[in-house]
């Protein structure tokens, strides 16, 4: 056994003195591979560093930058505080009635509530863009007349001829307006309530007739008969 134990010896020893002996490769200065190679420490040909995960530049979206206006024109025409009977005692919000329109034919109106103001106004305004109603303008006016009702609001609405400009008052007024009505005569004939006047004149808008106007630039097909002649 001891014999053994010997041989083992002998012959780690001469492992561990070969590999001392073995030649290390000297190390470059990184000064000097800089100036021979042209590149930074641990940069590689392509530009990119092997040390560092490669990030790719992202194109900047200016969407939101670029303060694009709305086509739609906002008008505020009625704010009010309401309260609410809860257990603990009343919660008061606020409730915004908002009209919108592009005075092209297109009109709708909103009705939020919110703890805010602003936030009540903001909330009216996406509703009344997602109630949108579209409204034939002939001439400046409106096709024909109309006399409509929704609840305890009446209104009548009538057709004029130019120059004689929105005979109307109160919140029918802002509506006609914003949908872009120059000509018309309008007439409040049941409740005062701004909401209700307001939920009205859109409805009756909406319900006119579509009529086809005919166009003046195409000429009709001379007959037969003319050709002969």
């Amino acid at each position: 056994m001891d014999d053994k134990n010997e041989k083992l010896n002998n012959q780690i020893k001469i492992k561990t003195t070969d590999e001392n002996k073995a030649p290390v490769a000297p190390l470059e200065n990184a000064a000097s591979s800089e100036k021979s190679t042209g590149l930074k420490g641990n940069e590689r040909k392509d530009g990119r560093f092997s040390g560092r995960p490669s990030f790719k530049k992202r194109k900047r979206d200016d969407r939101f930058n670029k303060g694009e206006k709305d086509e739609f024109e906002q008008k505020i025409i009625d704010i009010a505080r309401v309260t609410r009977v809860m257990k603990g005692g009343k919660r008061m919000r606020f409730r915004a009635c908002v009209a919108v329109g592009n005075k092209a034919g297109k009109v709708g109106i909103g009705l939020a509530k919110s703890a805010d103001v602003t936030a009540a106004i903001t909330k009216a305004v996406d509703q009344a863009k997602k109630k949108i109603v579209n409204v034939q303008i002939i001439n400046g006016t409106i096709a024909h007349e109309l006399k409509h009702k929704f609840g305890a609001a009446k209104v009548l609405l009538k057709p004029t001829k130019q120059g004689t400009g929105i005979i109307a008052g109160g919140s029918v007024r802002i509506i006609l307006e914003l949908a872009g009505i120059k000509n018309i005569v309008g007439k409040i004939l049941g409740t005062n309530n701004p909401v209700n006047n307001v939920k009205c004149t859109v409805e009756a808008l909406g319900s006119l007739k579509h009529i086809d106007i005919p166009n003046k630039s195409v000429k009709p097909k001379a007959s037969n008969s003319d050709n002969k002649k």
